[in-house]
């Protein structure tokens, strides 16, 4: 065997185990999460997946489902500093991105100092998300997609890794401003928190009213997280599964000519077929596997899918509903 080989062989072992360690770690994670978030599987496994394909996630449920409880766990257990801020109508984008403030020197100088918001964390939690002004979202917005804030002309950018996850109450709509379809895009995943079932809810009557509650513990650095992050960016993905995730994406859009695409009004962009291809890529590594499969793009169609779609007016009168018409587009993927 000559150096090259030698080299290449050493390259291939060095990437083996980095992926091992890294499948331990995710593995510590989820763990570490259940034993804390109780019968919400499904809402853990999508935050973890949001987190490790590097977005953002928009968890809607009602009041008392653990959103919050979720967010400060992911930040404890990954290993990641985080805040939150409650959005409320009177929220200014100064109150979430910093603003400069006079100081005057010893010398009695006097200079503009900035002074950082809770944007600058790594793992932001935006609590009602929709209650704030247009112009407070879209200051959040450029940090979400540029990974940057902008104040009096200077650029100032985030930490890495960056992660906003914003809950949205789905039931109380008064007072709320409706996020744009241009912000709605730039989350990964919606993720819906449902009530859990009765054997999930007993056991959080059991262990979180007694005198010990469970805390978290951290089970991955921020570098363990980013090197998750590359990792999930390097695996490798077969023709049938990128071609199932252009069929689904492409097929979920109005002017496809068939019974399912003419209840949409507009439909996913080129956005969903990549937060698509991350997100399967990361629910194999979840699962401990290096390498996605179909059954991935399927489990993942709705929640990346839902929030990038609309319905005609006819069809919400006719009672069809994004759902239904993922579900049908679904089931063409054989």
């Amino acid at each position: 065997m000559n150096a090259f080989e030698n080299t290449a062989t050493s390259l291939e072992a060095a990437a083996a185990r980095a992926a091992d360690a890294a499948l331990e770690r995710v593995a510590a994670a989820r763990s570490a999460i259940g034993t804390v978030v109780f019968g919400q599987a499904s809402v853990v496994e999508e935050a973890l997946i949001t987190v490790l394909s590097g977005g953002h996630g928009l968890l809607v449920g009602v009041p008392g489902l653990a959103k919050t409880k979720l967010v400060e766990t992911l930040g404890t257990v990954l290993g990641l500093d985080e805040r939150r801020v409650q959005f409320t109508p009177d929220l200014m984008p100064a109150d979430i991105l910093g603003s400069e403030v006079l100081e005057e020197s010893a010398d009695h100088r006097r200079a503009f100092r900035f002074v950082k918001g809770p944007v600058f964390a790594q793992l932001l939690m935006a609590d009602e998300i929709n209650r704030a002004s247009p112009r407070t979202q879209s200051a959040l917005l450029q940090a979400m997609q540029e990974l940057h804030v902008t104040v009096a002309g200077q650029r100032y950018d985030l930490p890495r890794p960056f992660h906003v996850l914003a809950t949205q109450n789905p039931i109380e709509q008064e007072g709320t401003y409706p996020l744009p379809e241009a912000q709605l895009d730039r989350f990964l995943m919606q993720i819906d928190v449902l009530y859990p079932d009765r054997d999930a809810e007993r056991r959080i009557l059991v262990e979180t009213t007694g005198e010990h509650e469970a805390v978290a513990r951290p089970a991955m650095t921020a570098d363990d997280l980013m090197s998750a992050q590359r990792l999930v960016r390097r695996l490798p993905v077969g023709d049938s599964v990128v071609d199932a995730i252009l069929n689904l994406v492409r097929s979920a859009r109005p002017g496809e000519g068939d019974a399912a695409t003419k209840h949409i009004a507009w439909g996913p962009g080129p956005r969903a077929a990549q937060a698509l291809m991350l997100a399967t890529r990361a629910r194999a590594l979840i699962d401990g596997r290096l390498s996605p499969s179909i059954d991935d793009v399927k489990a993942l169609a709705l929640p990346v899918l839902k929030h990038r779609m609309a319905l005609t007016f006819a069809a919400r009168a006719d009672g069809e509903t994004i759902p239904k018409i993922v579900a049908t587009l679904v089931e063409r993927l054989g």
